[in-house]
């Protein structure tokens, strides 16, 4: 969540960084107000404090002076109700203030480009060169090799789920576990956490309450199938405080993933691009801020290394702030090259939060005698599906079989 206080110290500054993220003018203005007169309020109350804390301690000089304290009674009583009065005024207004910040967005880091949308995020680099084909390449769901079944998807469930079925569905295990092992030789510990979570662990990490469309609820229970295994891994630690030297804290988990994908419709109706349930091997850490930096490259690498592992093309997004995520302060893209499409599609999101999450799950870590928040952050390591459907594309050959990336193979 945003720092409420950084928000009062310096509200135009942060706004400016806010509306590169489209936050509604209204919903800054609203802050705005509030923050002026959460303020206000303070000051009054601090005064009232101030004033009903000296008529107390008159009470010993009273008392020995010999003096009447009736007067000094009412007054004294007068200054609690006026104290009463302040204090549930500043706790009104510090309530409508986190109603308004839980659906604001991140602050940008500086380094990220201030753009409107996908169309500005600035390519870093490219890694591997994307395969030459003697042949016009297929895209993955014109193979004709029996692995992809979505009219029975459809027939189990709706439009948008898929059935895995034979070398497919093995190459997806195979895939599953060769990236947790990769994961793991890389420091991250691999944990295995529950497919739904609570209404706080999506508060915690930001899905609650502004996406709450998004994501699928279970009737008669306040519990939700998570979108990704960020939620219920970054939310192992909520309310804790972690000591200093067990941080960085980075942790690899496998999950399936459920989103409604509200906002896509027409977008991606063929194939496995977008899907409402999905498997996904994903990098979480939690880190001191001094940590931060370094640990966000180490998980940017993995997941790059990994796909070069594999044999595939891909480039490195930076995305801009138009583009960005709602909880992420700087966000690059691993995009992998499709070649039945002609071209990349993000495989990879790598996400430092920084504290803004930590603020909301109340995540701390114990540096010396002072509690601080810790930063977390998270990324894909990676989509199965779109690893499998990649695979699918950059190893066909002109006789309709596809070959198997040898590192791979040995899982299979």
């Amino acid at each position: 969540m945003l720092d409420i206080k950084l928000l009062q110290n310096d509200f135009e500054s942060v706004c400016a960084k806010l509306r590169i993220k489209k936050v509604d003018e209204n919903l800054l203005e609203q802050m705005r107000t509030l923050s002026l007169n959460l303020k206000e309020k303070r000051k009054e109350l601090e005064e009232l404090q101030a004033k009903q804390n000296a008529k107390s301690k008159l009470f010993g000089v009273y008392a020995k002076e010999g003096k009447d304290i009736k007067e000094l009674q009412e007054e004294l009583f007068g200054y609690k109700q006026q104290t009463n009065l302040a204090n549930a005024g500043v706790k009104v207004l510090e309530g409508e203030l986190e109603k308004i910040a839980s659906i604001i967005p991140n602050i940008p880091d500086p380094d990220v480009p201030a753009g409107k949308d996908e169309n500005d995020n600035v390519e870093l680099k490219k890694v591997l060169t994307p395969p030459v084909f003697d042949f016009v390449p297929k895209e993955h769901w014109d193979l004709s090799l029996d692995w992809l079944d979505f009219e029975r998807g459809v027939k189990l469930a709706k439009s948008r789920f898929t059935v895995l079925k034979n070398d497919g569905a093995k190459l997806a295990r195979a895939l599953i576990n060769y990236m947790l092992d990769f994961n793991a030789k890389r420091g991250f510990r691999e944990v295995s956490v529950p497919y739904l979570a609570n209404r706080e662990t999506l508060y915690g990490t930001g899905q609650l309450p502004k996406f709450e469309n998004d994501l699928f609820k279970i009737d008669g229970e306040d519990l939700f199938l998570i979108p990704t295994a960020e939620v219920p891994v970054t939310n192992l630690f909520r309310d804790e405080i972690l000591d200093i030297n067990d941080l960085p804290l980075m942790m690899t988990c496998y999950s399936e993933c459920f989103r409604k994908e509200a906002g896509s419709a027409g977008r991606d109706t063929r194939g496995m691009i977008r899907q409402h349930q999905f498997s996904k091997v994903e990098l979480v850490s939690i880190t001191t801020p001094q940590q931060s930096d370094a640990v966000f490259e180490s998980m940017l690498t993995c997941a790059s290394d990994l796909l070069t592992s594999l044999g595939l093309a891909h480039r490195h997004l930076l995305l801009c702030g138009g583009d960005l995520g709602f909880g992420a302060a700087k966000t690059i893209d691993l995009e992998v090259w499709f070649p039945g499409q002609n071209r990349y599609r993000e495989i990879s999101s790598i996400s430092n939060t920084r504290d803004f999450q930590a603020r909301r799950a109340m995540i701390r870590y114990r540096d010396g005698k002072k509690n601080r928040l810790v930063h977390t952050l998270n990324g894909s390591s990676l989509a199965v599906g779109r690893t499998l459907i990649a695979i699918m594309e950059n190893y066909q050959k002109a006789d309709g079989s596809v070959g198997i990336p040898e590192v791979l193979q040995p899982y299979m």
